[in-house]
């Protein structure tokens, strides 16, 4: 997971620092940034940077590797486990709602799905911030690189994620351990309760009263509706593999959200400044289990300028990171366009280390310093 890197990477150099007022970079600073991504071996990247009433968008690299197209402003891009953000905030506004109850056994709502201890013993607030001990089907689905070409050509049922994802081996109750299972058995009960599609829950109670038109769920269709960078994966002998042609049918509600910049910066300014949950909700979401800095699809990573809320996501090629401060005023979401690079145990990947230099340089402007580390954890799929 990105923010682990981050976190690695910080607290070798020993920059974790108090929140104080930064200045904000200026926009060449910023593409300069962003072209090291791309002159490190990525083949496009793109981001938009917020601060209060100012928002600057930058693009680098080629969007198709083979006709050279270059990357845009405003493109779509698959945002993975940024869904689980989306799940959350809509299953949050049920439970204030009364529909259901986070700290409600799960056997409840899915007596027929999950196995009666499981039922028992898991609630819905152990699925939303990865505490249940549910092993993640993810790392059943894909074991080798070819697994990664059937995932892709494969249409997989919710039920029949949460099954793989149950049977495969537990990992310690009460103890954070990130499983996409969890937002599948969590979008299944936003279904059994509310007799909609969790995808309808969503598009009732945040796409539509926030104006997000960018953003849908791909579902089964293999194809990218609109403008979007081409998704690579590096394959044998060096190769680039496009996976830009992929059914998400395996990411459901635990990641199979395409969406912009833009959009996903108007969501989480909304979500943190209240327009979305009541205090006492978003306090829930964002009181995390411990050194993990997990909440309820939602995480934080402290920053030389201060600690920011937000998510990241990757694909099969598409990587996400949606980064804020708590106010919502300062706010970067980054993408690029090839994930699963290879990476040394020992040495970070100069790819990682000039993201989280663009990142840091977005959020904290003038305190943004050069950062170095002896390890960063690479990019991995959710």
């Amino acid at each position: 997971m990105f923010r682990r890197a981050l976190i690695a990477l910080i607290a070798t150099a020993g920059l974790i620092a108090p929140a104080v007022p930064a200045a904000a970079a200026d926009k060449s600073v910023l593409q300069d940034k962003l072209d090291a991504v791309h002159a490190a071996g990525m083949p496009g990247a793109f981001a938009e940077v917020r601060d209060g009433k100012k928002t600057v968008r930058l693009a680098t690299g080629v969007s198709d590797v083979t006709t050279g197209e270059p990357v845009r402003n405003g493109l779509r891009h698959r945002v993975g486990s940024i869904s689980k953000t989306f799940l959350a905030t809509t299953v949050l506004q049920l439970s204030g709602e009364r529909r259901l109850d986070l700290d409600a056994p799960i056997g409840r709502y899915l007596p027929r799905l999950v196995p009666a201890d499981v039922g028992r013993r898991v609630t819905l607030r152990t699925l939303l911030n990865h505490t249940s001990g549910i092993g993640d089907y993810d790392t059943e689905l894909i074991k080798t690189a070819e697994d990664i070409v059937t995932l892709c050509e494969t249409t997989y049922r919710p039920e029949q994620l949460a099954r793989i994802g149950l049977a495969a081996a537990p990992t310690e109750p009460g103890v954070y351990s990130y499983s996409n299972t969890n937002y599948v058995l969590a979008g299944l009960i936003v279904e059994k309760v509310t007799g909609h599609s969790y995808r309808a829950e969503i598009g009732r109670r945040i796409l539509k009263p926030l104006g997000l038109r960018d953003t849908y769920f791909e579902g089964t269709d293999p194809l990218i509706r609109g403008p979007h960078m081409n998704a690579y994966v590096p394959w044998y002998e060096g190769e680039l593999r496009d996976f830009t042609r992929c059914n998400m049918s395996w990411g459901w509600a635990a990641g199979e959200i395409v969406s912009t910049a833009n959009d996903l910066n108007v969501f989480y300014r909304a979500l943190l400044t209240g327009r979305l949950l009541k205090p006492s909700l978003l306090a829930q979401m964002q009181t995390t289990t411990g050194v993990d800095g997990y909440g309820l699809g939602l995480y934080y990573v402290d920053l030389p300028c201060g600690r920011v809320w937000g998510h990241d996501g990757g694909t099969i090629g598409h990587v996400t990171v949606s980064w804020h401060s708590p106010d919502g005023v300062r706010q970067v979401t980054y993408a690029q366009s090839m994930s699963f690079y290879q990476t040394s145990p020992t040495e970070p990947h100069p790819i990682d280390v000039a993201v989280i230099d663009f990142l840091v340089t977005a959020l904290c402007g003038d305190q943004a310093v050069s950062l170095r580390t002896s390890y960063v954890e690479p990019f991995r799929t959710r």
